[in-house]
């Protein structure tokens, strides 16, 4: 499996991330138009720490799984496979009894008083999920692409489909033919019909996936659980740290913020913070493809790999340069998938795309960790991040409001990538091709400066223009550093 299969693969786990992630950023203007700010900001709370109870549920078990499915002393990766899904399955179901035996509480703290219902939907999602995450990662160890994105697509449309039925069609019905939903349908629900939503999209897709949950003997190792514990742990840190990264200052606005809305600052940040989701979108459709790549790169090759390694650091930085230039120029178009009432955080959405740029470079670099088995390394970054993300938020969201994550975000991920590659230099020498990326950076921040800050004509035709221009100067340059043509970068997408 080499760059160029990473490159085919990471093309259709993209098509349905992005794809994918794109349909559910439509959700947006929906959401943005029918429901309040402070609502808004409800919705994006929850899922705040959805998000952290996620990545505690599934304890760095994708991660694990691929290893020791690789490793040699385990010569039957199924066992691995059953192994893993036993454990998720437990612990999911003492989560949701936790949840239900403590729901009051929990949706007071959850910031949702009177909507028990809300907790109780997403604790089942989070635990579904979860479990389900092992049959994903099951597809990818098998590099069965298509299947995982077809999944994800029944996944995504499904709940797309529950949104608009619920939130457009059902309120027009009760207006025109109340009978027909007024049996099962109420209004004042509100927001509770995106959890349900979620909910009945996540239950469908497990059942989806019930051909990854057959065909192999049910066993449960216990040796083997507690090696995958001890390489996992170290990850379930990283992975609660990475996220509470990503989360942390939005669940923490409301109580720093000195506005008169804190909630609905909330509203206007987490809208925004969809923009720069483009940027997301490709970091993980990179990730899927790049976790079995680096371990089946380095069983094929051992050392050898590092240039593998390298090529894909260099073009993963390309790529990302030139997602961050096609968003900050076309802002003007992109900005509409927000209600106007959100538009005043769209100053925020440079910051964060950045900040997501340079926690693709720490993934990136992640790979010297985990081939060396030495995870507990990205728990330590990620805990510097988060020490960070604490610290930036606490001084600057009370003096400038919701810019103060986006900037917290910066120069959180912006530390932690440095760290994991100086310690990783050290550790797990890798030649990247700093100049080269450096250039390229350069490059991407002078047609930033020119094509958004200094290209003024009058006409926004004009200035769209001039920046599609920017724009093939960029592909233009790197194409001929790097000698890219058309036909090779169609080569990989052709071939099977």
């Amino acid at each position: 499996m080499g760059i160029k299969s990473l490159a085919k693969d990471t093309a259709i786990y993209g098509l349905s991330s992005i794809v994918g992630r794109f349909l559910n950023w439509c959700l947006v203007p929906l959401y943005t138009g029918v429901f309040a700010q402070a609502e808004y900001g409800i919705v994006n709370y929850v899922y705040g720490v959805v998000a952290i109870a996620l990545i505690i549920l599934t304890y760095g078990m994708e991660t694990g799984f691929f290893r020791f499915a690789n490793h040699d002393r385990w010569k039957d990766p199924m066992q691995v496979y059953s192994t893993a899904l036993i454990s998720l399955a437990i612990s999911g179901v003492i989560f949701l009894c936790l949840v239900m035996a403590m729901l009051r509480p929990v949706t007071g703290w959850m910031r949702c008083e009177g909507h028990e219902s809300y907790v109780w939907m997403m604790a089942v999602c989070v635990a579904v999920d979860a479990f389900s995450a092992l049959p994903f990662s099951y597809l990818r160890y098998r590099n069965r692409a298509v299947r995982f994105a077809l999944v994800k697509f029944a996944n995504i449309g499904l709940n797309i489909g529950l949104n608009i039925f619920f939130i457009l069609l059902c309120p027009w019905l009760m207006e025109r033919a109340p009978e027909t939903v007024n049996w099962f349908y109420a209004p004042d629900y509100g927001i509770g019909y995106i959890f349900l939503a979620n909910l009945i999209a996540t239950l469908v897709t497990l059942l989806l996936l019930v051909p990854e949950l057959r065909g192999f003997r049910w066993s449960f190792c216990g040796k083997l659980w507690r090696e995958m514990i001890v390489y996992s742990a170290p990850l379930l840190a990283l992975g609660v740290a990475g996220i509470m990264n990503q989360t942390l200052g939005q669940l923490m606005l409301p109580d720093l913020d000195r506005s008169a809305d804190p909630m609905g600052q909330l509203g206007i940040y987490s809208a925004n913070y969809k923009i720069a989701i483009v940027m997301v979108m490709f970091i993980q459709a990179f990730r899927f493809a790049y976790e079995p790549f680096i371990f089946a790169e380095n069983k094929r090759q051992g050392q050898q790999s590092t240039k593998a390694y390298s090529d894909a650091m260099k073009y993963f930085v390309i790529a990302g340069l030139a997602i961050f230039l096609g968003v900050m120029y076309y802002l003007d178009i992109v900005r509409h998938f927000i209600d106007s009432r959100y538009w005043s955080g769209l100053r925020v959405v440079p910051v964060i795309m950045v900040a997501e740029l340079f926690f693709g470079i720490f993934f990136n670099l992640s790979v010297w960790y985990k081939l060396t088995d030495r995870t507990i390394w990205g728990m330590w970054f990620s805990l510097l991040g988060l020490a960070l993300t604490v610290g930036f938020n606490l001084l600057l969201v009370p003096r400038i409001g919701f810019m103060g994550c986006a900037w917290a975000a910066f120069g959180c991920y912006g530390v932690m990538m440095l760290a994991s590659y100086f310690v990783g230099q050290a550790k797990y020498p890798i030649p990247y091709p700093l100049r080269r990326i450096g250039a390229y950076a350069l490059l991407a921040a002078v047609l930033y400066v020119v094509g958004v800050h200094l290209v003024r004509t009058g006409s926004q035709w004009a200035d769209w223009g001039l920046r599609a221009v920017l724009l093939c100067v960029y592909f233009g340059v790197v194409a001929r550093a790097e000698r890219i043509s058309v036909r090779s970068l169609l080569r990989p997408l052709m071939r099977h």
